[in-house]
């Protein structure tokens, strides 16, 4: 699908309120509310948009910790890629499993209360699963989020 200036501008707009109207959103495109909700239908329709989802704040629920964690599969006792994505996408404070080419088999997005909670997930839970190897922790200090290439 190709890309026009009014899609871009639409689809930054609503990477910053997605609850916005197509009427609102019109409005500040200079587009009638019906030329709007054509253009976010044809976005839907095409793949671009995908889904709803809701973004929580992990620190106002109390978890104040976040770990990026590289995991590299052992090659003794080979596991599957499935056992593993299944086990760790069971331990509920990985908040994404990314299989990834590099250094690491594996990029985990992990949450926790503290650096000792971390520290309890990481022992019982991740070191535990199948085929885990050699791991590499990255805590997050501040993150910036972008909408992307638009």
């Amino acid at each position: 699908m190709t890309l026009d200036d009014l899609d871009r501008a639409l689809l930054r707009l609503m990477v910053r309120d997605a609850t916005l109207p197509a009427a609102a959103l019109g409005r500040k495109l200079g587009l009638s509310q019906p030329a709007t909700w054509r253009r976010i239908q044809r976005l839907r329709d095409a793949g671009v948009l995908t889904g709803r989802r809701l973004d929580l704040d992990a620190a106002a629920l109390g978890f104040g910790v976040t770990v990026f964690l590289g995991i590299k599969l052992a090659t003794k006792g080979r596991v599957s890629l499935e056992d593993f994505e299944r086990a760790v996408s069971a331990i509920p404070e990985v908040q994404s499993v990314t299989h990834v080419l590099g250094l690491y088999d594996y990029r985990l997005r992990v949450v926790a209360r503290d650096l000792a909670d971390f520290e309890r997930v990481l022992r019982r839970r991740i070191m535990t699963l199948p085929g885990v190897g050699d791991l590499e922790a990255n805590v997050l200090l501040s993150e910036e989020q972008r909408p992307g290439p638009l």
